[in-house]
């Protein structure tokens, strides 16, 4: 083989490469792009593009092989938006875990009186209630530690393998029927990890609304909003030693729901 052969070789050889890992890039950057903590805006576009495409490179050999490239027919540009339809439906479904997770800090919000300080959200854009965001934070971070993203990782290289690239969509209405029992699992879970607060902010409140109609005098109202936040405050401190066991409940009902989804 002559020189010039050869070249012409390896650049056939590299532009392979390149599709492999475009098409790649496609699903697990919806993933990255849909996510919670990563998918937000306090990560720039430039970070997460280079996340999927280390991940793309380092999992490619690891895949199915993808499909010929035949220009941007029909049939191309469908393949296109199922790996995109793909890649958002798993990470939708652990960003209502994260969701869960912020409703549940709303909710003890309200029960202590910080439900008036709101602040910039970058994770979730807009405005949020501080305890929501640290909700939301906390969340980001016993995922990480509970080795969360492996585990998402591992659910990606298992999509391929069910659906690799090209391959038709399973029953669309799977979706609409996995997404709604997630819903009430993880509105189920923000309550339960909001109740023990709330309901204990609840009997505090009774308790000062009754000694303001036994004793007005003493002026109970006024000390209501400290003694409230500071008990909340205690209270949401001991709640974060208990936290770990429900949350990781519901990263695994986010798991097996994506999972369900790709099969």
């Amino acid at each position: 083989m002559d020189a010039a052969t050869q070249m012409a070789a390896d650049g056939l050889q590299a532009f392979g490469m390149i599709a492999t890992v475009l098409w790649t890039m496609l699903r697990i950057g919806a993933v990255a792009m849909a996510m919670p903590m990563i998918g937000t805006r306090a990560v720039p576009g430039r970070v997460r593009v280079i996340l999927a495409g280390t991940l793309s490179i380092a999992l490619a050999p690891l895949l199915p092989p993808v499909p010929d490239w035949t220009g941007f027919d029909a049939a191309t540009v469908l393949t296109i938006a199922r790996e995109l339809a793909i890649g958002v439906s798993i990470g939708f479904m652990l960003r209502l875990i994260f969701e869960a997770g912020a409703l549940a800090g709303e909710l003890v919000a309200q029960g202590t009186g910080l439900a008036f300080a709101q602040m910039s959200d970058p994770l979730r854009g807009g405005t949020s209630g501080v305890i929501g965001q640290w909700f939301y934070l906390l969340f980001g971070l016993l995922f990480f530690t509970a080795n969360g993203h492996l585990a998402l990782i591992s659910l990606v290289v298992d999509s391929y393998r069910a659906l690799p690239i090209g391959a038709p969509l399973p029953d669309p209405n799977a979706f609409f029927t996995i997404a709604p029992t997630l819903l009430l699992t993880a509105l189920r879970g923000a309550l339960t990890l909001a109740i023990p607060l709330t309901v204990a902010m609840l009997a505090v409140n009774l308790a000062f609304g009754v000694l303001a109609r036994a004793a007005p005098a003493m002026n109970p109202i006024q000390l209501g909003l400290p003694v409230s936040l500071l008990l909340g405050l205690f209270l949401l401190a001991l709640l974060v030693g208990e936290m770990g066991p429900p949350v990781q409940r519901l990263f695994d009902a986010a798991f097996e729901a994506a999972g369900a989804v790709t099969q």
